[in-house]
């Protein structure tokens, strides 16, 4: 089922923070209704900062999948705030104070802004991703990170990829948000990858300017990160040669070197 609202539907307004050392916390409100989420709790004083410097009341914490650093505030901010969660299914009862569970092709509303429901996994089985098609938003937890992607630890590589691969269908404009801030060490690698990309070298430049003006470059594009995430380019000739394999490779194989040199590098 597909959302439907007004071309008139006010955009939502979004605010980004830090969590724990490198997590993003993020609230999306919907102006027409004051409802706001969280995507993910990861620590419970950033989140009622924000709330309080905002002066937007919780609703609802969306969370992504069930590991510790991404819903560990959850309890302390239900109780000051009386939020609804909403966590995948696959979850089972790893996350605490769960009111709704949400799967594949399912639908959740923040007010009258509406997301539908990606299971997304590779990086964890229980993993999902909030795509806000109107908005032109998606909420990618550890699955896609600006010029990166999550670390792989309960499928094979190639579940990942195909995970990604809805990702790289999006449009040019969509806004992506991701659980955390590895803008450095991913700009490093990507540059390793592919040292010809004047894209790549001017988004790393710029994730430099960003690290030391206490900055992240959260949200990134996806037609940023088409032209520079290594993870998400693994059809280019270039990406294969990098990882010693032949161009023409098939894009999943040479996403499996890619990841595999990442987690070494």
């Amino acid at each position: 089922m597909t959302a439907q609202s007004t071309p008139s539907s006010p955009a939502p307004e979004i605010r980004t923070f830090l969590c724990r050392s490198d997590n993003i916390g993020v609230l999306i409100r919907d102006p027409a209704t004051g409802a706001c989420a969280a995507i993910d709790a990861p620590e419970a004083g950033p989140v009622l900062k924000a709330l309080d410097e905002t002066g937007w009341t919780l609703t609802d914490i969306l969370v992504t999948h069930r590991h510790g650093d991404h819903v560990e505030g959850i309890p302390e901010v239900k109780r000051r705030t009386g939020a609804r969660v909403t966590a995948p299914l696959k979850a089972g009862d790893a996350v605490p104070e769960v009111d709704v569970t949400v799967r594949e092709g399912d639908v959740v509303r923040v007010g009258d802004l509406t997301a539908q429901v990606w299971e997304t996994p590779g990086h964890c089985a229980d993993h999902v991703t909030y795509w806000f098609a109107d908005a032109r938003v998606v909420f990618a937890g550890d699955t896609l990170f600006t010029l990166g992607c999550g670390r792989v630890m309960e499928a094979e590589p190639a579940t990942l990829w195909r995970s990604l691969e809805r990702f790289s269908a999006l449009p040019d404009d969509t806004a992506v948000y991701s659980g955390h801030d590895y803008l450095l060490s991913n700009a490093r690698f990507a540059l390793a990858a592919e040292p010809g990309n004047a894209a790549l070298a001017a988004r790393a430049a710029e994730a430099e300017r960003a690290k030391a003006e206490g900055r992240f470059l959260i949200p990134s594009t996806m037609g940023a990160e088409r032209a520079t995430n290594p993870f998400l380019r693994a059809g280019e000739p270039n990406l294969a040669r990098s990882v010693d394999l032949a161009p023409g490779t098939q894009p999943s194989v040479v996403f499996t070197a890619l990841r595999a040199w990442k987690n070494q590098f």
